[in-house]
């Protein structure tokens, strides 16, 4: 029987980005019922102690980068390690993809899309221009799912997703919730995988 998963993340985590086609060959695999919860991350740190990267002390910082040059070589994903645009303002990204799930649509193709642009294709996910275009390589309609994500009910969802993600205790993206169960990290794809057995 299909379980459901409901997925935390953000466009602009080089850790969701590493492990996002491993989850949707999972998803695939399992028949998980997978609800997708784009969020803020300002106030996720803010609420669990965490901290913004630049914040960071810079032992973290350094291990950091180390951890994804390790994990991209291990999973041979193309990951540039100082992306152009990055850090980004994913707002409007992110309220694009809330609105093709409002209507249906294939999430997680088109996160990861916006993913592999900030962290293999140099490209500003904060340009309109940028957003359109990954939206047309989507076979999206970009002009409308942009005119949704402006409207009220796709910023309210992503309100309402960032509020869930901190009631849940999620403290970092990505996090893969089982029932009550929290798996954080695309490290933890192999006991979700448990999981959902």
């Amino acid at each position: 029987m299909a379980r459901r998963v409901t997925v935390y993340y953000a466009l602009q985590s080089p850790w969701t980005y590493l492990g996002w086609q491993r989850w949707r060959d999972l998803a695939a695999r399992t028949g998980a019922e997978a609800h997708y919860r784009p969020i803020r991350m300002a106030p996720v740190f803010a609420a669990s102690g965490g901290l913004p990267l630049a914040q960071r002390p810079q032992q973290r910082q350094a291990y950091r980068l180390m951890e994804l040059e390790r994990w991209r070589h291990h999973l041979g994903v193309p990951l540039n390690l100082h992306p152009r645009y990055f850090p980004v303002d994913e707002a409007g990204g992110a309220a694009m993809v809330i609105a093709l799930g409002e209507q249906g649509g294939d999430v997680a193709r088109l996160s990861q899309a916006m993913m592999a642009a900030v962290w293999a294709e140099e490209r500003n996910l904060a340009e309109r221009a940028t957003l359109l275009a990954i939206a047309a390589e989507q076979d999206e309609d970009g002009a409308a799912l942009l005119e949704a994500a402006a409207g009220t009910a796709a910023q309210a969802a992503y309100d309402a997703n960032t509020e869930a993600a901190i009631r849940a205790g999620v403290f970092g993206v990505p996090t893969f919730q089982v029932g009550d169960e929290l798996f954080w990290g695309q490290d933890r794809l192999d006991f979700v995988a448990r999981a959902l057995q």
